[in-house]
């Protein structure tokens, strides 16, 4: 996925602001989601949700205003309930700026761990 860095992303000094980056984790995810023909939406309808259980982030290096990030997505390991998913942040230079590693528990309407869906192990 492209981001592309705006004013308001910045802190005072210029440079993204750290928390920004699970934002753009974030949005990446909901796009590989949908490069798979799984809608988030669709599922929460359903009765199945993704929920963050745990966020790595190692910082490498600054994003600054009106930088284009390349956001790389991809699944690490999975089991019955959960999905891990690793992501490399680069700037335009191809400069590697930020991993992250996020894990998703699936879980119903009641908050508890619910097997992952058929259909959605086979798309992903």
């Amino acid at each position: 996925m492209k981001k592309k860095i705006y004013y308001h992303d910045t802190d005072c000094g210029g440079v993204v602001y750290y928390s920004n980056y699970l934002k753009y984790l974030e949005e990446a995810r909901t796009e590989f989601f949908a490069q798979k023909n799984i809608c988030i939406k669709d599922l929460a309808d359903s009765g199945t949700f993704f929920v963050v259980a745990r966020q790595e982030i190692d910082y490498k290096l600054p994003a600054r205003y009106a930088d284009e990030l390349d956001i790389d997505t991809w699944i690490g390991a999975n089991s019955a309930v959960r999905l891990e998913f690793d992501a490399e942040i680069k700037n335009q230079k191809g400069q590697l700026l930020s991993k992250a590693k996020t894990i998703l528990v699936c879980v119903g309407t009641d908050f508890r761990p619910k097997v992952i869906p058929e259909e959605i192990k086979r798309k992903l």
